[in-house]
């Protein structure tokens, strides 16, 4: 799959943009795990152009986690131009626009998903990027705004006209938010559109390597986009790569290799802005890692880990969990077994 001149291989699997997910730690750790491409958080054209500090940090992109994409989101044509001409200078490989994220301080102001009740504005905002950067730029939006409204097969084609060079769709509408099931069905029928000739990229309720085969097989998409999955569980994407390259699962991590990856991922959250508020930042992970699930009587120990708040304290706490509380529950399941 080719976005422009960037060749992403075949059956190539993305890290998703999630906003306080996808910082530079995070894109680089599922880049060494096997993400072919990754996506920077959310970029508010407004503050981009106030020259906000947390947001301009979002820019900084290393070598080692090419090719990545910032994805910037707002309302008016005019601030996205000037948005895309600013990150431009920070030479990402390409620009995607967020015209999907349905939470209500975005979508509610107009801009993201709130841009798909105004197809008008939507498609002169696309066409202001795409002419004032010479970058690929890219469009992630949803199915419609409800179910009444799903219309991404004609909107895909008119982001197309607009010059985008490929397009991600999240199998919900604005209105699901995040619940129900993602509907490939109409993201396959996008893609089997005969005049539509750009990449399509799937996105909605991958988690397994399982779903990733049936999303090239299935559904015919070009690409797989992967977002909830790999919180806390970035090795997701050895997997899940895989599988869609050979149909055969990859050696699996072992368990100090997966508590390796959060310790960096902990002490890289830290160095990046402070002690507190580095781990406050990584509980998200802490809170979604299958590495923790399913353990008997683990509440109380969950607990204590997302309240710690230094890092002397969730050290101890995930020395416990690691040398005492699993390998006990393995033994006990060996046992049983």
């Amino acid at each position: 799959m080719k976005i422009g001149t960037i060749d992403l291989g075949e059956r190539p699997v993305m890290l998703a943009p999630m906003e306080d997910v996808t910082d530079h730690s995070f894109r680089l750790i599922c880049k060494e795990q096997g993400a072919d491409m990754v996506y920077t958080e959310f970029v508010s054209a407004d503050a981009l152009i106030r020259n906000i500090t947390a947001t301009t940090r979002k820019l900084h992109i290393s070598p080692e986690e090419r090719p990545t994409a910032i994805q910037i989101y707002g309302r008016e044509p005019d601030t996205m131009a000037e948005a895309a001409r600013i990150v431009a200078e920070a030479r990402p490989d390409l620009i995607d626009i967020n015209f999907g994220c349905p939470v209500k301080k975005v979508a509610g102001k107009g801009a993201g998903a709130g841009l798909l009740r105004d197809i008008p504005k939507m498609l002169e905002i696309t066409k202001a990027v795409v002419n004032a950067v010479d970058l690929p730029v890219t469009v992630k939006t949803r199915l419609g705004w409800d179910h009444e409204n799903k219309i991404i097969v004609t909107l895909a084609e008119q982001l197309q006209d607009c010059g985008i060079q490929a397009l991600t769709v999240h199998g919900r509408t604005r209105s699901q938010m995040y619940t129900g099931q993602a509907d490939w069905d109409m993201i396959a029928r996008v893609k089997e559109n005969p005049r539509l000739n750009i990449p399509v990229i799937g996105n909605g309720d991958i988690t397994t390597p399982a779903q990733v085969a049936d999303a090239f097989r299935k559904y015919g998409v070009d690409g797989v986009m992967v977002g909830r999955a790999s919180i806390g569980a970035p090795w997701i994407f050895r997997q899940m790569k895989a599988v869609a390259a050979t149909g055969q699962p990859a050696e699996e991590l072992s368990i100090a290799e997966k508590f390796a990856i959060l310790r960096r991922q902990i002490h890289e959250s830290i160095d990046r802005i402070d002690e507190y508020r580095g781990i406050l930042h990584i509980r998200r992970h802490l809170a979604a890692s299958p590495l923790f699930k399913g353990i008997p009587n683990f509440r109380p120990t969950r607990i204590e880990m997302l309240r710690a708040d230094t890092i002397d304290e969730l050290e101890t706490i995930l020395s416990h969990i690691e040398r005492d509380i699993i390998p006990s529950v393995t033994n006990q399941c060996d046992i049983q077994s």
